[in-house]
């Protein structure tokens, strides 16, 4: 029996924040992050949310946003005093609080992702700075060595005795 292969629709997932989700979340942005007094008006945050939503999602840089979004710098901005101010974490802490409200959360979309480790075999060919990696212990010695001599510099003992000579004649 071949095995069917499950089609997710695109629509099925979160890229752009719903009417039902933007009245639970826009208390959260009046509170945090309110209009100034002075300046020109402010992107309104919801286009800006869908912008950063996009970005999560696919990865792509902040200057390839499509233009269907505000400008990417306006984007990256926001998002930056946003995270400064702690809005997603009153997002998050919303959302979790009206979960039921919202028909639960669909724990297929959710994800964690790390590896931490130690490097074990590093040891002696791991050097002091990136130039240095690989080499062996005396190499990257030697080359810190080199590096400290002035450029244009010729010459071993016999031209610096002359040099030496020249400067006690003085």
């Amino acid at each position: 029996m071949p095995r069917t292969k499950k089609v997710v629709s695109l629509d099925d997932t979160l890229w752009t924040v719903t009417d039902a989700l933007w009245t639970e979340i826009a208390p959260v942005f009046a509170e945090l992050d309110p209009r100034g007094r002075r300046g020109p008006e402010r992107t309104p945050p919801r286009p800006i949310l869908d912008a950063v939503l996009y970005h999560l999602r696919t990865g792509c840089q902040w200057n390839r946003l499509p233009r269907e979004f505000p400008d990417d710098s306006t984007v990256h901005r926001n998002f930056q005093r946003w995270v400064v101010r702690g809005v997603f974490e009153r997002i998050w802490a919303t959302l979790v609080e009206h979960c039921d409200d919202l028909a639960g959360v669909d724990w297929r979309w959710q994800a964690v992702d790390g590896v931490m480790g130690k490097a074990r075999h590093g040891g002696d060919a791991v050097g002091p700075n990136p130039t240095d990696r690989g080499k062996k212990r005396d190499e990257a010695q030697r080359s810190r060595r080199r590096a400290g001599r002035a450029a244009g510099r010729r010459g071993g003992r016999r031209e610096r005795a002359r040099h030496q000579a020249a400067r006690s004649d003085a």
